[in-house]
């Protein structure tokens, strides 16, 4: 199973604890998440299903999208962008 890691931002609004999840592609990986953590899906993704546009996703320091492949030895990193000046 996949590792699935969350940044301490996104922590601050939704549990999100590090967690390992079964999936062929990082949607698959991150529906099984948010099947455990309904409550995530919304910090994560938009109502249309696709990855929040300051939330980025990373597989083994490879930035990467729901379709990116993953194999059980990989690491997700989700991270929620801050911006401002």
């Amino acid at each position: 199973m996949a590792r699935v890691a969350f940044t301490g931002n996104l922590k601050r609004h939704v549990a999100a604890p590090e967690t390992r999840a079964e999936g062929e592609s990082v949607g698959a990986v991150l529906e099984n998440v948010f099947a455990a953590n309904p409550r995530l899906r919304g910090y994560v993704l938009d109502d249309q299903g696709r990855i929040r546009r300051h939330v980025n996703v990373w597989v083994n320091g490879s930035r990467a999208t729901l379709a990116s492949a993953v194999t059980a030895d990989d690491e997700i990193y989700v991270f929620q962008a801050l911006s401002g000046g």
